[in-house]
């Protein structure tokens, strides 16, 4: 009686809970449904996707049904380990069987979902011979909540956003030291620039911007920003400026004895610089004889600091609405020393396939796919893979409201100082 009691309470109350409270719905009532239905279809959706062998060779499996009338044997499947529940959805280990690899359950990934009535089901090798299967009840990227954050947080990491599995989508500079940022108008690619300065305002950091639209974008940020360049010319001093600053981190880092500047003292490590390039190809477009030696003195300024930053403290964040080989032989240098990939929706194939064909091609067709009327939705990928993930709703004047709330915190560097906003 009770146990009747308390389901039909849960029948009652489910659409309420759900709404109100979806983590204590899911643990509650969705994951004990979705763990009865892996253990009912599991046998069956294996063999109809084709991930199931079969114990004897046919002719012996023939044999034995006209000799003994005996059914057929059951085929093997792969082994399912225990289900792990999570907030939003559950994974799971599996065995593979022998001649079996991981991207044969990536293409079963679809009829997972829908037999087990999950939103999504993905799959990730786990270790040789292992898959993991993770699945979500919910899409996450549908209303993504910001998180309260308290205080500056750890140095050089920012929450911006949320990713498909519902944890939250943390962009760390130390770990990940450089990002190429690329979307079409109204991507969401300015959102997600306005969440990472929001989240970088608060920290003990110095902001550098470099906005050839004449600053339209990033003047947004001035009372916080160290230095700013509106245009080509401007720009180029910048970077020659940021260049010789590494040079003398370097010196200091050589005397020191150290790789970088995180192995110094505290009372000498130099403040870490995060410089956000903001529309790459006005760096990069040229007209004249003047314009391709400014085009050309900026691409190989970025690729030095890309190449030299992560030690000495130089972080990069470019972002563009088109990325592409055509824009000079710069770009591709500079693409290759941007580990961190961010593609939202783009309006040409090539700038998705500059920003993630070379680091994780399975990622091109997700960021194809990615609707016009999901602004902020992105596929983000690096050497170690790719998500999806969607930007908290940081608006303009959010973020020019936190800039100059820590307009106090921007530090003045003797290297940038003509470059002053």
């Amino acid at each position: 009686m009770v146990a009747a009691a308390l389901g039909v309470g849960l029948l009652v109350a489910g659409p309420t809970l759900r709404r109100r409270h979806p983590v204590a719905w899911w643990l509650c009532v969705g994951f004990p449904a979705a763990a009865w239905r892996v253990a009912c279809t599991w046998r069956p959706l294996m063999a109809a996707c084709g991930l199931a062998q079969s114990r004897k060779a046919a002719l012996t499996v023939v044999s034995g049904l006209v000799g003994n009338g005996a059914p057929p044997p059951q085929p093997r499947v792969p082994g399912r380990w225990r289900m792990h529940p999570t907030s939003g959805g559950f994974w799971f280990l599996v065995r593979l069987l022998p001649g079996q690899v991981p991207e044969d359950f990536v293409k079963a990934a679809p009829a997972m979902a829908h037999d087990w009535e999950m939103h999504a089901v993905r799959v990730t090798t786990w270790r040789p011979g292992v898959v993991r299967i993770a699945a979500t009840f919910a899409d996450p990227l549908h209303q993504p909540r910001a998180p309260r954050q308290r205080g500056a947080g750890r140095l050089l990491q920012v929450a911006v956003g949320v990713l498909e599995s519902g944890a939250p989508w943390v962009i760390d500079l130390r770990e990940v030291p450089h990002w190429l940022i690329v979307g079409a108008t109204r991507s969401g690619k300015s959102t997600l620039v306005n969440a990472l300065v929001a989240g970088l305002a608060p920290q003990r950091v110095a902001l550098v911007g470099i906005d050839c639209k004449g600053g339209m974008e990033l003047a947004l940020y001035t009372r916080r920003l160290s230095a700013l360049a509106t245009d080509r010319a401007q720009a180029v001093r910048l970077l020659g400026a940021l260049v010789e600053l590494t040079q003398d981190r370097m010196t200091i880092c050589r005397k020191a004895r150290v790789r970088n500047i995180w192995s110094l003292a505290e009372q000498e490590c130099p403040v870490p610089v995060v410089v956000i390039v903001d529309e790459l190809a006005e760096l990069f477009l040229i007209a004249n004889r003047t314009e391709k030696d400014e085009s050309q003195a900026a691409a190989t300024a970025l690729v030095r600091l890309a190449q030299l930053g992560a030690a000495l403290g130089v972080f990069l964040v470019v972002a563009g609405q088109r990325v592409g080989s055509d824009l000079g032989p710069g770009v591709t240098a500079l693409r290759s020393q941007l580990g961190g990939r961010i593609c939202h929706r783009v309006a040409d194939s090539g700038t998705a396939e500059m920003a993630l064909g070379d680091l994780n091609p399975d990622a091109l067709h997700a960021a194809q796919s990615i609707a016009p009327g999901a602004p902020g939705t992105a596929v983000l990928a690096s050497a170690d893979g790719w998500e999806c993930a969607r930007s908290h709703l940081v608006t303009e004047t959010d973020a020019e409201a936190v800039a100059a709330e820590f307009a106090h915190l921007a530090p003045s560097l003797p290297e940038l100082a003509d470059h002053a906003p």
